[in-house]
């Protein structure tokens, strides 16, 4: 990615850095050791307190930011985009977080409130520049990742049900291949389990993508039991992390109800130690509306709000994969 080295650079990288296109909302970005560090998006507040605040710097202490760049996106009907940069800011500064940018991003423009210097930080700002023939633009293409969203929609539409996962039919298929810590022949079907997750990557492997609808059914059912989900949540690498994840986030769309919950906790964990925040976020919403009780998208959740750098996620996963391993096989 290129170095932030300008307003127009940092409102040209946001979309990127978060996976969409933001509206009425704050992005935070931390700076560690020169470089982007932690990039996070919240909600338009209708006001922000000083506890929000203090749990914002949090997250920047921990991830051991020594700045931060301010970005907020304000809807027309609002004209208070200074004065909530300016809180965030000074709240930050009381944690010992230097504030580098703060911009206000509002009716197609954007305009910085720290540059005095009205000859490249005009009042009345400038246009929102075309991320399309952008630099950071041209780096994703050729390195073939995915151009940004166009809104937080269209984020939440590539994990959102498959019309085909809601009929009866499909539901019974995938209810076929649960089973509990209580069934007699539990350690024959995790190894089952195991075997069909590698099965099913191979076919993504090899392009054919989630067209075997009983190996589907099959994989769907076997993540019923907490130690075939747990041995998912560390199988993958850095060589295998997108077939994996594409794996994933298809049977995310194609889980039945009842069989939601594990699938998007390991879309969630997999989207975060990737640094994507928000799909992280919105898989655990997945999670929980399938089954609002759900261990796992609980601790997960705790563990994102929290601000656990990714890497630290990483670390904790591949320690206990070897655990879930010899658990499953011994």
């Amino acid at each position: 990615m290129p170095t932030l080295t300008s307003a127009h650079d940092l409102i040209t990288a946001i979309p990127f850095l978060i996976g969409f296109h933001p509206t009425n909302s704050i992005v935070l970005i931390s700076i560690k050791d020169g470089a982007i560090g932690l990039a996070m998006r919240i909600d338009l507040p209708a006001q922000l307190e000083s506890d929000q605040i203090d749990l914002l710097a949090h997250h920047f202490l921990r991830d051991e930011s020594e700045a931060a760049l301010l970005v907020a996106y304000m809807p027309d009907n609002r004209d208070d985009g200074d004065s909530i940069l300016i809180s965030l800011g000074a709240g930050l500064i009381r944690n010992g977080v230097e504030i580098q940018e703060s911009i206000v991003v509002q009716s197609g423009r954007y305009r910085s409130i720290i540059c005095r210097d009205v000859s490249c930080c005009p009042p009345i700002g400038k246009s929102m520049p075309d991320i399309d023939a952008s630099e950071i633009a041209a780096e994703h293409v050729i390195a073939g990742i995915p151009m940004p969203y166009e809104n937080i929609s269209q984020l939440i539409e590539t994990i959102s049900a498959d019309p085909s996962s809601l009929t009866l039919a499909w539901a019974s298929e995938v209810s076929a291949f649960a089973f509990t810590d209580e069934d007699p022949d539990a350690a024959p079907l995790r190894r089952d389990g195991v075997e069909t997750m590698d099965l099913l990557l191979d076919d993504f492997r090899m392009g054919y993508g989630a067209t075997n609808r009983i190996l589907v059914a099959r994989m769907i059912g076997r993540m019923s039991d907490l130690q075939v989900r747990d041995y998912a949540m560390g199988v993958h690498s850095e060589d295998t992390y997108d077939l994996y994840f594409a794996m994933w986030r298809e049977l995310l769309r194609l889980a039945p109800i009842g069989f939601v919950a594990p699938i998007a906790c390991i879309v969630a964990a997999m989207a975060y130690e990737a640094g994507d925040g928000a799909l992280a976020q919105k898989a655990l919403d997945r999670a929980f509306a399938d089954d609002e009780h759900y261990p796992l998208a609980a601790l997960l959740r705790r563990v994102f709000n929290a601000g656990w750098p990714p890497e630290s996620f990483a670390a904790m996963r591949a320690e206990l994969h070897p655990k879930v391993v010899a658990s499953i096989f011994e």
